[in-house]
């Protein structure tokens, strides 16, 4: 995921669509050009915020199960 740092960033600014993760969390997901998706979880404090953990996947299907935040 280190070469996908930028679009890690970018899910978080500009994500498709956000959805409740476990803990307070939200996951940012948008669309890679491949077919997969890149799944960001994070969570916002107060001021501020941090990343939890990034992945890849196919399997839209699973987390379209959570909540939707956003839009």
């Amino acid at each position: 995921m280190i070469d996908l740092q930028h679009k890690v960033l970018d899910t978080i600014a500009n994500p498709e669509q956000i959805l409740e993760g476990q803990q307070n969390a939200q996951l940012a997901v948008s669309r890679m050009t491949d077919g997969k998706y890149i799944v960001v979880v994070y969570r916002e404090l107060d001021v501020d915020g941090f990343i939890i953990t990034a992945f890849l996947t196919r399997r839209m299907q699973y987390l379209n199960r959570r909540k939707q935040l956003w839009p």
